[in-house]
């Protein structure tokens, strides 16, 4: 065929797969190999030097930072670190108040009781002084020993065992029948694991119960709500 001046489709597909294709840039390879993303060893002792992470965890977070890594850090920045600061007045006990909401409000979400058996427990435990149950006052210890305290009490006061006057007027085989109904939460399967994780037993839940009865008279935690207070007018709509 002659040629007209126009290229046909077969040409322009032969000029376009020369030998001078293009070049696509080449990536670096991403490797996911153990301990790639890990700080190697110079580099986390001169993080330490100057004080750009935390004691405990890279995100820790830390106020102040020195300027350079052969200086330390400013006495007034330490005294900030180490709570001996004037703006860190009081930050072990509120913390510590925080620490006893929070696990008490846990272990009552994990338990699944009542909302106001939970903010009667949080009630007698955020202002409750540890120190009275000596080597046993860890926060989970003693938030199960209110947790049951509070819980066997509601069910006591349900059935009546609470009152002793009451009692008394009635004949033995109707008491029989009223402990028959009573189930303490010390038979729950989930609070006997919780129990055994903090090591506590059926002896020690009682002896720390008498403490904190005790305690909750000593420090007037009797009628303790977290949240709710008896002054409240009942009209007005709860928030």
């Amino acid at each position: 065929m002659a040629d007209n001046g126009h290229s046909s489709p077969s040409s322009i597909a032969d000029a376009d797969s020369g030998d001078s294709p293009t070049e696509q840039p080449s990536e670096a390879p991403l490797s996911r190999r153990p301990g790639d993303g890990a700080v190697s060893r110079a580099a986390l002792q001169r993080d330490e030097t100057v004080r750009r992470w935390g004691l405990v965890t890279p995100s820790a977070t830390r106020i102040g930072r020195a300027e350079d890594p052969t200086n330390d850090l400013s006495e007034n920045v330490r005294r900030l670190h180490e709570e001996r600061h004037s703006a860190m007045a009081g930050y072990s006990e509120r913390a510590h108040r925080l620490d006893k909401l929070r696990i008490t409000h846990a272990l009552c979400t994990e338990l699944a009781v009542t909302p106001w058996q939970r903010d009667r427990a949080i009630g007698i435990m955020v202002d409750l002084d540890l120190t009275a149950f000596g080597s046993q006052r860890a926060i989970p210890t003693v938030a199960l020993v209110v947790i049951r305290h509070v819980v066997d009490r509601a069910r006591e006061h349900y059935l009546g065992l609470h009152d002793e006057d009451w009692l008394h007027q009635h004949s033995p085989e109707r008491l029989a029948e009223l402990y028959e109904q009573f189930h303490s939460i010390t038979d729950d399967d989930h609070f006997q694991t919780l129990c055994e994780q903090c090591n506590l037993d059926t002896t020690s839940l009682n002896r720390l119960r008498r403490v904190l009865t005790d305690q909750i008279d000593a420090q007037e935690l009797t009628g303790a709500v977290y949240g709710r207070t008896p002054a409240r007018d009942p009209a007005l709509p709860s928030l």
